[in-house]
Parts: C-alpha cells; structure tokens; sequence
C-alpha cells in the first residue's frame, strides 16, 4: 500500500469517479475484498454502526459511517476512513443521483488525511461484491439446472450486480425488474450479451421476476414503497439478498426466514431504531461469523440484508487507492 506519506510530503490527493473506475479491481478480488471486511466484524474490524441525521423529511438521510481495519490486504497493512453519504429521494425529479457520497482515507501511520475520493464507483462495486458473497455462500443447491436469479432495480445498483452474478454464477438464469421497464430492457439486452449469464429477461411485474427464483436480489430505488414482498412470492428454499433496505423485502419473510444474517448488527438496530424495518426480528449473525463458523449452507429460506457499513467502503477504497497510486492518478491538493 502506498500511502502519501504527510511527514515528508504534506499533500492530499483527489480522485474523481474517472480516476476510480480506472483502479477498480477485478471481480476476484472485489470478493475477496469483501468477504475480508465481513470476516472482520466483530474479530478486529472497528466498524460502529452508522450515525445519522435527517435533514430534510424522514424520506431523506445522511449518514457517517467511520471504519478501521488494523489487517488490511492480509499482511502488516491497514486502513482507516470515513464515508458520508447522503439520500434524497427527491433528486430523481431533479435529474440528480438519488445517493452521493465522498469517502475520506487517512494515512494509517499519521492519521493525516490522504485522499478524498468520489464515492459512487465504490460503493457500487462493494454493495454488489457482499451480494456476491451471500450468492457464493449461501445459494440453494440447485441440480443440474441452471440458477434462477431474479434482480428488482436496473439502476447504478442493477448494473453494478449483472457482471458479479456471472462471476459467482456463471450460466444463471436472469429475471429483471424495474419501475421502469426501459431500464429492465436495456440492463435484460446487457446481461444476454454476456457469456457468463445463461439467459435474461425483463419482467412486467416484480412479483413476476420473483417467481420459481433460487436467488432474490432487491435493489429497488429508494422512495414510498414498503414491504410489499411477502412469504407468498417466495420458494421455501429461496436465498433473498436486500441490498434496498426493506423497499421490498418484508417483516413477514424475516419473521419466516431459517437464518436470517445482516453484515452489521448495530448498523441494522440502529435503522430499526429510527423507524426502518419496522416488524423486523433480531438477525441470526452477521454474514461473517457464518462464514467464520464453517458450516453448510444452513436449510429452509435465508434472508441477507446488507446495510452498507464503513468497513467493506474503507477496505475497498484503500485497495483502489493502492492501484490508483501505481497507475499516477489522482489530483493533488495543497
């Protein structure tokens, strides 16, 4: 990792959402970036759970999300950072993003600041590699058939998840859903384009898409819906994957699910305490001491809801700022 080193050196570094496409890692290691993050919870990870405030009506939000990761990259390395991130609904009708953020890396030696950075590419890169954990880990077994995944939301997350699920995947079957059935279309004609993806198509209906799925990813926009996904929609054996809170998934099938895992326990309470997931019980674990735990994929339905917490943003951050690094990009600023 090589830091800015603020001793010798006092500068900081820019890298807008070009710059950080351009040193995103492969697939392979965003999963092993992610899965990395979730192990540390609860074992070194210092991650608390988000802190909020509500700026506009409740349907807006901002959120500060610290993290710290003595272990970082395996070796004598570390990271340590801050996200802020905002949500405002209303942007859509602007024809602004509904979600920005800005992520703020600090050198592990000084604690100085080292680099701000666009947080949008990595947010999307990380929120798809946790999905691709829990499909990895947690998919039902499925025989010879191929497996049936059904993807609501084709926006910036939809995208992000179409190339992840054919990693992890490879030869699935793909149902597509959006509120807007232009965006279900073109993101269905992107994923049948792709040799790791089995077949695509776009749905009229969520409830559609759901249907006969192993695998339900949830990443609807944010806005007026609520729990409309019930137990009914669902096979017994179904993986759900929430990546949009609870937009569609229901208390109902968090109530019903065998094991139901979230990748941070205080991020969850604290949502549920502000009024989010409202009928939710208590999760089973955090996706990571399942993995550390070793066992099988545990039977009947299981429900992840993956909040988005400070850790899995930090450790995908300071891995694109190392290669962001080696490749001479980013702005210095004085």
């Amino acid at each position: 990792m090589h830091w800015v080193s603020h001793a010798y050196n006092p500068v900081m570094l820019y890298f807008d959402a070009v710059a950080i496409a351009a040193a995103i890692p492969p697939l392979e290691e965003q999963l092993r970036l992610a899965e990395q993050a979730l192990v540390a919870v609860g074992v070194d990870g210092d991650v608390p759970g988000k802190i909020s405030v509500h700026p506009r009506p409740h349907s807006s939000i901002a959120y500060a999300m610290p993290a710290f990761l003595p272990s970082f990259g395996g070796g004598p390395g570390s990271a340590v950072g801050i996200k802020w991130v905002t949500i405002f609904p209303g942007n859509s009708g602007l024809g602004l993003p509904t979600v920005n953020s800005v992520i703020l890396l600090s050198d592990p030696e000084t604690l100085a600041p080292a680099a701000i950075m666009d947080g949008s590419t990595i947010t999307a890169a990380r929120t798809a590699a946790v999905s691709g954990v829990a499909v990895a880990r947690l998919a039902p077994a499925c025989g010879d058939r191929p497996l049936r995944i059904a993807l609501i939301g084709a926006g910036v997350q939809g995208r992000s998840h179409v190339p992840m699920l054919g990693y992890v995947a490879p030869g699935h079957w793909l149902s597509i859903y959006d509120r807007h059935p232009d965006r279900s279309e073109v993101l269905a004609a992107v994923a049948a384009a792709r040799p790791d993806v089995g077949r695509a198509s776009a749905a009229e209906t969520a409830e559609e898409a759901v249907d006969g799925a192993d695998v339900v990813i949830t990443a609807a926009s944010f806005g007026d819906i609520r729990q409309i996904m019930t137990n009914r929609w669902l096979r017994p054996e179904a993986l759900v994957v929430a990546v949009d809170y609870e937009t569609y998934v229901s208390s109902e099938v968090a109530r019903s699910a065998g094991t139901f895992l979230v990748d941070e326990v205080q991020g969850f309470l604290n949502s549920r305490a502000e009024g989010r997931f409202e009928g939710f019980p208590d999760p089973s674990g955090t996706i990571g001491s399942y993995i550390r735990s070793g066992e099988p994929r545990p039977s009947g339905r299981v429900l992840v809801i993956h909040l988005g917490m400070g850790l899995s943003d930090i450790v995908f951050a300071a891995a694109v700022f190392g290669r962001a690094r080696e490749k001479g990009l980013g702005m210095e600023l004085s």
